[in-house]
């Protein structure tokens, strides 16, 4: 069509007007065309002229960086986009008249985080450079698939490693608390029987103190060790129907005193119209109450006052939601896509397999977990566990009668 124009551009004197009005038409209808699979790219397409003015924005392009309506080559694209840090990085690599592959950046589409990825490269037309190309892709999704297939390769790398590495620990641990409770025994005999102890009570409580922190480290080693193996073990899960709001109200009153030492209020906004779950009780506790510990750590680390930990559940046709929110410290976008692996810690005397176990069993229950945070925020994580099949289908029958 190009080179059609071409031609009959070089002998449009000779050109009847009859003529003239059907390759108007033609390039018309080309134009439209064009325009047509330009918009229905899922690919973000913004066109900028030799002096940085935006000609072009696809439908994915103004999606994505919240363009409204705008007249071609009246101003710059940077000053079209909202967004400061996307208009930063395009006004800086535009004037400087480089090339940039994949810039990363967070945006808010629709009252959700979303990761966009940018590329700038120069508009060549006939060896030279004739503007600006930049292409934006949405890739959250992807994003978030890679850190999942992360996650399980973790998993499955430290499944072999695990039993060997658990096993050698495990059985010094137990031996060394067996003998540990024998010399207290034995001190506790030498007390009674042999006076001269009596009178250095310095020794004996120090004595006490070191045996006692020793205890106190087995147990701290022996809890890393069994949480070790429940990462990487697969698990057997016993599911039967359970009231997931009596669940949360029975970890709520369990954890009610320890929030209270803290200073923090603990919220409940449960469906009442919440229907049973085929779970297994124990292990949907544990996740929970990992979260729950989480929430409280964040907001004790925050130093507040008015510490809010929520738990909320929700249901549609085929899920169930249960929210666990905090106004504490929140996460950075940096670690937000580490956190579910194996080690990862932030806190001092963590073992970074809390979250690991919580992703780890609900995996196990078909369902999913998902967090949103801001830095100096707070966190809301997100469980998704799904319906009964049979309890599914009641709800859409239900609805179809209705």
């Amino acid at each position: 069509m190009r080179q059609f124009i071409k031609r009959a551009l070089g002998r449009l004197e000779k050109l009847s007007s009859e003529q003239i009005r059907d390759i108007l038409l033609s390039s018309s209808r080309e134009i439209i065309r064009l325009e047509t699979v330009i918009d229905s790219l899922p690919r973000g397409i913004l066109v900028c002229d030799s002096s940085h003015k935006l000609i072009l924005a696809n439908k994915a392009a103004r999606r994505f960086l919240s363009i409204g309506a705008f007249e071609q080559a009246r101003d710059y694209a940077w000053n079209i986009i909202s967004e400061e840090k996307i208009s930063e990085f395009l006004s800086h690599t535009i004037l400087a008249t480089d090339k940039a592959e994949e810039r990363e950046f967070y945006v808010k589409l629709g009252g959700t985080d979303r990761l966009l990825s940018l590329s700038v490269m120069p508009l060549v037309e006939e060896q030279k450079i004739q503007g600006s190309l930049i292409l934006i892709d949405d890739i959250t999704d992807r994003r978030a698939r890679e850190a999942l297939m992360r996650r399980m390769e973790n998993l499955a790398s430290l499944t072999t490693l695990a039993a060997g590495v658990a096993h050698e620990v495990k059985n010094p641990l137990g031996s060394i608390s067996i003998y540990v409770q024998l010399i207290q025994k034995a001190i506790e005999v030498q007390r009674m029987h042999c006076p001269q102890f009596a009178n250095e009570p310095d020794f004996h409580s120090h004595l006490d103190k070191y045996l006692n922190i020793v205890n106190e480290e087995v147990e701290r080693l022996n809890s890393i060790v069994v949480d070790f193996l429940f990462a990487v073990r697969p698990i057997n899960i016993q599911t039967s129907r359970t009231d997931l709001n009596a669940l949360i109200r029975d970890l709520a009153d369990f954890v009610s005193f320890e929030l209270k030492e803290a200073h923090i209020e603990c919220v409940l906004d449960l469906d009442a119209k919440l229907p049973l779950l085929d779970i297994d009780e124990k292990l949907i506790k544990q996740a929970v109450l990992n979260l729950i510990q989480n929430a409280s750590a964040a907001i004790k680390e925050k130093k507040i006052s008015g510490g809010i930990l929520s738990i909320a559940t929700r249901f549609n046709e085929t899920e169930v939601e249960v929210s666990i929110s905090d106004n504490g410290t929140g996460i950075s976008e940096e670690n937000l896509s580490k956190i579910f692996e194996p080690y990862y810690t932030t806190k001092q005397s963590g073992t970074g397999l809390g979250l690991t176990v919580t992703f780890k069993i609900v995996k196990e229950h078909q369902g999913d977990i998902s967090v949103k945070s801001i830095k100096g925020e707070g966190s809301i994580f997100t469980l998704t566990l799904p319906l009964p099949k049979t309890q599914g289908k009641l709800i859409s029958y239900r609805e179809q009668d209705e």
